[in-house]
């Protein structure tokens, strides 16, 4: 006599899925065409996003920079350096931008008239002026600058750095 030979578990299959009682592709070619146009406007979206983005990086740079000076700043010892780095920050920016080789000989009037133009918000009418002192006056000067006027400088300049127009 034989033995009937014990069902295994090894033996199990998996059941098919049942196919799903309607298609989940588009019934209509205008459904296909509206994706198509979402998806192409999505794209446009995107690399119009990546272009300004990657157009905006030497603005985040000078962004960290400044963020660098204003930390070096508290230190009395780097403070003469960190403002006499201040004036080079803005002059780099601006030529950073498509007007640069206009802005490579501008000083005095004409590069405070170049701030002004492309300052999305207004800045002081000696805002040049201070640049140049911080620039090129001596060190004692430099240093005898009150902390209130160096914060606004700083100020002004942040401002001016995260606003300024650049025409494309």
């Amino acid at each position: 006599m034989t033995t009937p030979a014990l069902p295994s578990i090894d033996q199990l299959q998996e059941l098919p899925l049942p196919t799903p009682p309607f298609s989940y592709a588009p019934q209509t070619w205008g459904w296909l065409l509206l994706l198509l146009v979402v998806v192409l406007l999505a794209s446009c979206w995107a690399v119009r996003y990546w272009r300004r983005w990657q157009r905006n990086r030497y603005r985040r740079e000078a962004l960290v920079c400044l963020g660098d000076l204003e930390h070096k700043l508290a230190d009395p010892s780097q403070r003469l350096q960190v403002l006499r780095e201040l004036p080079v920050l803005l002059k780099r920016v601006a030529l950073s931008t498509s007007a640069a080789p206009a802005v490579s000989s501008l000083s005095g009037g004409q590069w405070q008239a170049f701030l002004v133009q492309h300052a999305r918000t207004p800045i002081a009418d000696d805002f040049a002026a201070r640049l140049y002192t911080l620039a090129y006056a001596p060190d004692s000067e430099v240093l005898g600058i009150p902390h209130a006027e160096i914060d606004t400088l700083f100020a002004t300049s942040r401002q001016w750095i995260e606003a300024h127009h650049v025409a494309v």
